[in-house]
């Protein structure tokens, strides 16, 4: 797999992240593109901005971009925002995200609105009438965290749950993902209570595909799986 250019994970859906062989966290921003308008979901960190950019300018116009999805207020997945306006340079572009979590994204120096999740029945209509449906999932690892679900291809785009340190990283997790997810998992989260409570919602889901925010995207055959290993994961205080 070239990781060099984007990557096609579902029809209109791209990975348009960076490969760093040499590091055992990696940062995945995808791009959904519906017919003459697209959405940026967490566009990485400024030293990323380059490789990002070039991927999504290989992939779509970005003028189309409508868009930009922040599952929370991080720099590892917000801090090329601002650099990402000037480049997309659409003066309908909004900013998609939590209310608590935009407090935290305005000191990034954005000037673009905001469309807030739970101000707008979590859920956000395309043009197209696609709708993305949001979960949020406080404390997972963010107090402003939600899940973004795409009702089209399936994807649960996931933030940081179900993301993962792996010193040998794929775009894909094979079977042994759960290892890499405990690594990640147990000192981010706060504990087995709140992460179960959001497997129990997750799991009500048809999920075709999981793309985490870090680590690799989990494919249907270890959907079920991946969820309940984090369902029973002991993690936070009382695990470390």
């Amino acid at each position: 797999m070239n990781y060099d250019e984007a990557v096609q994970i579902a029809d209109g859906v791209y990975w348009v992240g960076f490969y760093d062989s040499h590091a055992n966290f990696h940062c995945n921003p995808y791009l959904i593109v519906d017919h003459d308008e697209a959405i940026l979901i967490e566009p990485g960190s400024v030293p990323h901005f380059p490789i990002v950019a070039r991927k999504v300018i290989s992939v779509i116009d970005p003028k189309k971009i409508s868009y930009i999805l922040l599952s929370h207020q991080d720099p590892d997945l917000a801090g090329s925002l601002p650099v990402f306006e000037d480049l997309i340079n659409n003066p309908e572009l909004k900013i998609v995200t939590s209310e608590r979590a935009s407090f935290l994204i305005s000191f990034y120096g954005i000037r673009s609105p905001y469309y807030l999740v739970d101000k707008n029945d979590l859920k956000l209509k395309l043009k197209s009438g696609r709708e993305l449906t949001f979960i949020l999932t406080p404390y997972l690892h963010s107090p402003a965290a939600f899940v973004t679900y795409d009702t089209k291809s399936r994807i649960l785009f996931s933030g940081d749950l179900f993301g993962a340190f792996s010193d040998s990283w794929e775009l894909y997790a094979k079977d042994s993902y759960n290892n890499d997810m405990k690594k990640f998992h147990v000192p981010y989260m706060p504990s087995n209570d709140v992460l179960a409570s959001a497997m129990k919602n997750i799991e009500k889901l048809d999920i075709e595909m999981i793309a985490p925010q870090h680590g690799s995207i989990i494919k249907k055959d270890l959907v079920k799986s991946s969820i309940g290993f984090l369902k029973d994961l002991k993690c936070g205080v009382p695990a470390i």
